[in-house]
């Protein structure tokens, strides 16, 4: 079996910042469709590129107890989820589900716990896994039947799709996928708010992970740790770094219970299309399935582009 298992609010805020200078909306009420036509071309493409056999997306729905539990200020840098993409969030919700992609959510659970506990239990049966995130905290769970899709990065969008396998994650960081977590733990992580030690940056840290072999063996090396000048810091700041591996780590033990495969209805998304005035999108989609169309003929609406301008929610792999 070979799943798709999206990280939805990562790909929800590239098809809104995708599509966020075209203004598109719903002529009849002005009710923004931006992200919904970006959210769209995207579950499209991705299921015609990889041809998976089961399609998933994992929604954050509030804040991560285990988090802010460690971690009171954790992504309290970040700013307010844009109005647009929090009147948008129950379309795409209802549309994903029409396409036949089943929609995870927990509260009180981050979408990556999810996303983690459903490659812990489909690996273990052998099936494969691909991961569609730009989220570097997944290059942990990389290795055997999973690999991450990471989107094209905003600064070089003519990378496009990436595919990560082991090899590409150690070159990426330095490190193999079962270190990602030691090296987040040491460097930090910004895009989440998760403070690593001051001064130590990815040089350092690969070094020290690939002399000691773990984050606990550069905590016990503190003494002889070089640059000297880490020395008192890392002893002084060892708990708190303790806290950040855990902050960094999935929790896997959650229920996974995907249940038998929903099919994509056909006419409900014709509808759901309809409904929200999408036209362009509509005929479109009529033609991949050979029906005819008969949404009238709007004003152009812009294709979404593949890569949309920098996001200051989400972190990027690359």
């Amino acid at each position: 079996m070979r799943w798709l298992l999206i990280d939805g609010f990562n790909l929800v805020f590239r098809s809104h910042f995708a599509m966020e200078r075209s203004n598109l909306r719903r002529q009849s009420d002005q009710f923004p469709t931006g992200a919904l036509h970006g959210w769209m071309k995207s579950l499209q493409d991705l299921r015609e590129g990889e041809k998976p056999d089961r399609c998933a997306v994992f929604f954050d729905l509030g804040g991560s107890d285990r988090h802010l539990a460690v971690l009171p200020d954790y992504k309290g840098q970040r700013d307010e989820t844009p109005e647009e993409i929090v009147q948008q969030l129950p379309e795409i919700k209802r549309l994903t589900a029409l396409l036949g992609f089943q929609v995870f959510e927990r509260r009180g659970v981050e979408a990556d716990d999810l996303i983690a506990t459903a490659v812990r239990i489909l690996s273990a049966s052998g099936d494969q896994c691909i991961i569609v995130s730009a989220d570097k905290d997944f290059g942990q769970c990389v290795g055997g039947p999973v690999i991450q899709l990471a989107p094209p990065p905003t600064a070089n969008p003519a990378m496009g799709w990436r595919r990560l396998d082991p090899a590409a994650v150690t070159e990426k960081f330095g490190v193999p996928p079962e270190r990602i977590a030691d090296y987040l733990a040491l460097v930090g992580d910004t895009s989440d708010n998760i403070p690593g030690l001051k001064g130590v940056g990815p040089k350092t840290a690969v070094k020290w992970l690939t002399e000691y072999g773990s984050l606990e063996g550069v905590l016990a090396a503190a003494d002889t740790l070089q640059p000297e000048r880490f020395r008192e810091q890392v002893k002084a700041e060892a708990q708190r770094i303790r806290g950040n591996l855990k902050l960094v780590t999935f929790q896997t033990d959650f229920e996974f219970a995907p249940g038998q495969p929903v099919a994509e209805d056909i006419v409900a998304v014709e509808a759901f299309l309809a409904e929200m005035e999408m036209h362009s999108t509509l005929r479109r989609y009529q033609a991949k399935h050979g029906r005819a169309s008969a949404a009238p003929e709007p004003a152009d609406e812009p294709k979404p582009k593949v890569t949309p301008p920098a996001d200051a929610q989400q972190g990027e792999l690359f």
